[in-house]
């Protein structure tokens, strides 16, 4: 009997383990794959194929693990293209709104379809973002914005894992914006999600995190504290959308409340960004809404740095702000807008992606990790943030299942 069901030879791998030097690179490596996971990686000249049921070079390819997309919005209905090309003629966001537009009309749209219509239009953004080397990908519910329609949202998300073989982590984010049914009594809409969708969605299981929105626009600090504290009664981890538009103290809250992550942070201030890093709240980069809304304040990367915030990136893929579907897209976009260099774009969408979700079991090639493995057509890695528009995935490998780009 074999030990290992496949043995993957003549691989370049950039292991990106935590504590490693550069990306802790195998220059002649091998991965050993049993049940799903890693079973042994290292130089390819201390492992013998025998070892193996099946065996299969990689040609010398870059292996990476496999990235992961740890803040969408990919279920909705409707479409926002002719909103975007009003923008560029020269209408304000707020004449955009006051004409029946903006995220109110991604909530119409979204109330009025069908679970199957929701689940149609979202699977070839889902299967974008995997040709991209994507192998898991966080999906935030937050365009229903009442029960039935939030629920379904999540039911969909589920469904699209299911169906496409990526792993799915389905977020609540009823906390979105307030809805038009309740405009004048935003505190009556926080109660609807505290005392009646947070423990539905906890007693089906329709979620692994519950997001918020901390902005003027959207939610104050005493609601998302409300909002928190409800998802920590239910054994639900938190998540926070912060600093975006101006600097509410987002980061400091998210820290405050033990968030996985706070997203955006255009505005955070020095402190918050140092008690994110007390906490081990990772700061989750969105370039494509940076891009889209032509913002000119960019997120404190080097505080980030400087307290050891871990950072991830994502592509934010939603109708309104952030119309991204590549993981590498979202890469290239963090070097130029931000200043990341390459390496910390691949550590965001691996390790610290993963930790951005809470896995542990991801996000690094490992013995014992989950063997979520990509490769590569590239000459380095640093090529994945380099190139515009290009298409270098070779292969997809999720929980050590070769996933043919063409059958996805």
């Amino acid at each position: 009997m074999s030990d290992w069901d496949l043995l993957l030879t003549d691989a370049r791998i950039a292991t990106m383990r935590d504590g490693y030097d550069d990306l802790g690179t195998i220059e002649n490596g091998a991965i050993a794959i049993s049940a799903g996971n890693i079973a042994w990686v290292g130089d390819a000249a201390d492992v013998t194929a025998a070892n193996a049921a099946a065996s299969r070079s990689c040609g010398g390819r870059w292996v990476t693990p496999a990235l992961i997309d740890c803040h969408t919005h990919l279920v909705f209905g409707g479409d926002r293209a002719a909103e975007f090309e009003q923008r560029r003629k020269g209408f304000s966001y707020e004449d955009i709104a006051r004409a029946g537009g903006g995220i109110l009309s991604t909530v119409r749209a979204t109330r009025a379809a069908s679970s199957d219509e929701l689940f149609d239009s979202s699977m070839p953004r889902l299967n974008a973002i995997k040709k991209s080397g994507a192998a898991t990908i966080e999906i935030k519910s937050g365009y229903g914005l009442d029960i039935d329609s939030e629920i379904r949202m999540l039911e969909v998300a589920r469904r699209l894992g299911e169906a496409s073989g990526i792993s799915v982590r389905a977020t609540l984010l009823a906390a979105h914006t307030v809805p038009p049914e309740f405009l004048d009594k935003p505190d009556a809409y926080v109660d609807l999600i505290c005392n009646e969708l947070i423990p539905l969605v906890a007693e089906r299981k329709l979620a692994d995190a519950v997001d918020g929105y901390l902005e003027d626009i959207a939610f104050n600090t005493k609601q998302i504290e409300r909002v928190f504290e409800t998802a920590r009664d239910h054994d639900l981890p938190v998540k926070l959308h912060a600093d975006q538009l101006t600097n509410g103290s987002g980061a400091a809250l998210a820290a405050a409340h033990g968030a996985l992550s706070a997203d955006h942070l255009e505005y955070s201030a020095s402190a918050g960004i140092a008690e994110m890093a007390a906490s081990n709240t990772c700061a989750v980069l969105l370039p494509g809404a940076f891009l889209t809304l032509n913002e000119t304040r960019k997120p404190p990367v080097d505080a980030m740095r400087e307290c050891g915030v871990p950072i991830a990136v994502a592509t934010d893929c939603n109708p309104g702000t952030s119309p991204l579907t590549s993981v590498t897209e979202a890469m290239a976009l963090a070097c130029r807008l931000f200043g990341l260099t390459p390496e910390e774009c691949l550590a965001g969408t691996t390790r610290n992606a993963a930790r951005a979700l809470g896995l542990d079991d991801r996000g690094t090639i490992e013995i014992g990790k989950r063997a979520d493995i990509a490769l590569w057509d590239i000459a380095h890695p640093r090529d994945l943030s380099y190139w515009l528009g290009s298409h270098p995935l070779a292969g997809l490998f999720i929980e050590g299942l070769d996933v043919s780009l063409a059958r996805s």
